[in-house]
C-alpha cells in the first residue's frame, strides 16, 4: 500500500487486520488493475486470445476479484466499492453487479472516467454539479512511473459527494 499524500491517519498493512473493529462505514478502493474491463487483453498470450491464456493473469486476477468479494463480504453495515468497469469474469467471481456507474463531470470535473459503486445500505450517490467540456484525460494518459496511481486518484468533488450525502445515515 502506498504511503498517503496528505497527513493524518493512514493504515498501511494489512485491511483485514482492522476490518473488523466495529466500523460503520467502508468505501472501500480496491486494486482494479487485474480485474478491470480494460485488462481483458492481457488475459491471453501477446494480448491475443488466439494464443492461449496467460495464466499467472488469469490468477493474478482470480485474486484480485477474491479480494474485492472479501471486501464486499465483511460485516460492516453500510459499504461502498469503487472501481472501473470490472471484467465479466472478475463479477463472476465476485457474485454481484455494480449499484451505479458515475462520472467526474457528474461532481464538478471536466473529464470522463467511468466509475462504479457496488453499494451496500447506501443510497445512490446524487450529481452535485453537472459541467460541460468534458475531456478524457485517465484514459489518454501516457505511460509513466505513477500512471496507476495517478489514474486511481478519487476526485474531490465525488469525496465530497459521498461524505456529504452519507455522512447524515451512519
Amino acid at each position: 500500500m502506498l504511503p498517503s499524500d496528505r497527513p493524518g491517519p493512514h493504515y498501511q498493512g494489512d485491511v483485514f487486520d482492522i476490518i473488523n473493529n466495529n466500523w460503520d462505514l467502508m468505501i472501500a478502493h480496491p486494486p482494479c488493475t487485474y480485474i478491470c474491463n480494460s485488462s481483458a487483453k492481457h488475459l491471453y498470450r501477446d494480448k491475443a486470445k488466439i494464443n492461449g491464456k496467460d495464466e499467472e493473469r488469469w490468477q493474478l486476477m482470480k485474486e484480485g476479484a477474491l479480494f474485492f468479494k472479501r471486501l464486499w463480504e465483511t460485516n460492516i453495515p453500510k459499504i461502498a466499492i469503487e472501481n472501473p468497469i470490472m471484467l465479466g469474469y472478475a463479477k463472476k467471481i465476485i457474485g454481484c453487479n455494480y449499484s451505479q456507474i458515475i462520472q467526474p463531470w457528474m461532481f464538478g470535473h471536466n473529464e470522463t472516467k467511468a466509475t462504479c459503486l457496488w453499494l451496500k445500505n447506501l443510497p445512490l450517490l446524487k450529481p452535485t454539479n453537472i459541467v460541460q467540456g468534458r475531456k478524457q484525460r485517465i484514459w489518454k494518459m501516457g505511460p509513466s512511473k505513477d500512471r496507476s496511481k495517478l489514474r486511481s486518484k478519487t476526485y474531490k468533488g465525488l469525496a465530497e459527494a459521498m461524505a456529504s450525502q452519507w455522512s447524515d445515515i451512519i
